[in-house]
């Protein structure tokens, strides 16, 4: 299930719509006003009894859209804003893009916003977790690295009561001249991380990556069969160039390749007159399928789905790949 949210304006799918209105009737030949009213109920009840099953397998989730300016106020304006209406849908966890408080003007700015992660900006998206009663992961945020010239890319997941649960620094740079495009080189003001983390929610295990990530399926495998991931999030700001070309075939991928449920929030337009971003935020089932997605890939607002267990455990069981998986030995021993 399935529908998007476009600034304030709520808006249904018509799959979601056809749920409810084209609903079978069951088909019944009975002749007395009692026996009918009986199976009625039993009907309704069966339906009830079903919708409270799956209603209690699932979680509803929000993905964000959005363009992130030199503003750090109105940045975090936007994010308040979407994380009302992620809550007032009934969403318990809201992803919010790369660079979701900062996006720099020119180059060098990023380092001059950089905080440890207890400083007055993640402090504030804490408030705004509690206040909203709502999961926030962010990623990246610019965390002040260990001297003045570098920073940490650093995912950070904080739950409903606004306490950091979690956080990742993103593990590859962005050190690329994209075709067509300008040349890009994070590692110059940029500490890689070294560690892969997964953490445990509500929402199932989180595997917790950031943007250029996406692009090493090692890591979302380790993060599937190593650290037992049940939901992949991949806040980015992918470049127009690189997304138009690999954007949704590279998280369909991901999602198909762990059987994980894929939440990639993404930065959408233009930032300043240097810097672009392709947009289009997914949340993808582990099947392969785009069951959330705003109506306009570059406009701000949010995407809701709802992360089905049930759904996860079935695709596992019938491709059951983590039992059909070689080990790392079986390649070393391996020849050709």
């Amino acid at each position: 299930m399935s529908f998007c949210f476009h600034l304030t304006r709520i808006t249904l799918p018509l799959r979601t719509v056809r749920l409810s209105s084209t609903q079978p009737k069951p088909k019944h030949t009975l002749t007395t006003r009692s026996r009918l009213n009986s199976i009625s109920v039993q009907s309704r009840a069966g339906d009830s009894e079903s919708a409270m099953a799956a209603a209690a397998n699932s979680v509803r989730v929000a993905v964000a859209q959005m363009t992130s300016i030199n503003d750090l106020a109105a940045n975090f304006a936007t994010c308040s804003r979407l994380a009302k209406e992620a809550a007032s849908a009934g969403a318990k966890l809201l992803c919010f893009p790369e660079n979701f408080s900062y996006v720099g003007a020119k180059d060098g700015d990023s380092l001059k916003v950089a905080e440890p992660l207890d400083g007055p900006i993640m402090q504030q998206y804490c408030s705004l977790a509690r206040e909203s009663s709502i999961w926030l992961s962010l990623g990246g945020f610019q965390e002040k690295g260990t001297d003045d010239a570098h920073l940490s890319n650093t995912h950070v997941v904080i739950d409903d009561a606004g306490n950091i649960r979690s956080t990742y620094k993103k593990i590859h740079l962005f050190d690329v001249d994209v075709p067509g495009g300008r040349s890009y080189k994070e590692s110059s003001f940029t500490e890689a991380g070294k560690n892969v983390v997964a953490v445990d929610s509500p929402f199932g295990r989180l595997g917790v990556t950031v943007c250029y990530d996406l692009r090493f399926p090692d890591l979302y495998q380790q993060l599937r069969f190593q650290h037992e991931a049940q939901v992949l999030l991949v806040p980015s700001a992918f470049t127009k160039v690189t997304g138009e070309a690999h954007w949704e075939i590279l998280l369909r991928a991901r999602a198909i390749e762990t059987q994980c449920y894929v939440i990639a929030a993404s930065q959408a337009g233009k930032h300043n007159d240097k810097r672009e971003s392709y947009g289009d935020s997914l949340i993808i089932d582990p099947w392969g399928k785009i069951v959330g997605r705003l109506p306009d890939r570059l406009s701000t607002g949010i995407a809701i789905a709802d992360i089905d267990f049930s759904l996860i455990d079935s695709v596992r069981s019938k491709m059951p790949i983590a039992k059909h998986r070689k080990p790392a030995d079986f390649w070393k021993s391996s020849s050709l």
